[in-house]
């Protein structure tokens, strides 16, 4: 089994910490799944997903050179982001990009609205009991 940054290979869960888990990966080799890339939505205690034993398939994300094996589950689905999720990435971004003075327009406008409701309510409360 080579292990190379990429590669997808079956591991045995040995460790269950707060921030991720550790897999055997076989020749003695050991690396961490950060619970980041457990699962692509949030996950809250890792233990819902793994216990000490479970057989897993991992991608392999970084070697550091000090020998640390970075892993990842996630990354192993051949779609780790849901199509709902990329239509709506795709639909949030404009047609096209806005010039400086759009932005400024924009922010000008937006600017005098606030200003103007801001006033309207401080002066309302000014005036002691005549304003009421």
């Amino acid at each position: 089994m080579s292990i190379e940054v990429g590669s997808k290979v079956q591991g045995k869960v040995t460790g269950i910490t707060n921030f991720g888990a550790f897999v055997e990966l076989g020749n003695g080799k050991t690396g961490l799944v950060h619970i980041s890339e457990v699962a692509d939505n949030y996950v809250k205690d890792i233990n819902d997903h793994f216990s000490v034993g479970d057989e897993v398939t991992v991608k392999i994300i970084n070697i550091e050179n000090d020998g640390k094996i970075g892993l990842s589950i996630k990354q192993t689905k051949d779609n780790p982001m849901p199509e709902r999720r990329q239509a709506r990435r795709k639909q949030s971004r404009p047609a096209r990009p806005d010039n400086f003075e759009a932005k400024m327009d924009r922010f000008l406008k937006d600017s005098e609205e606030r200003l103007s409701t801001l006033r309207k309510q401080t002066e309302s409360k000014r005036g002691g009991r005549g304003a009421r």
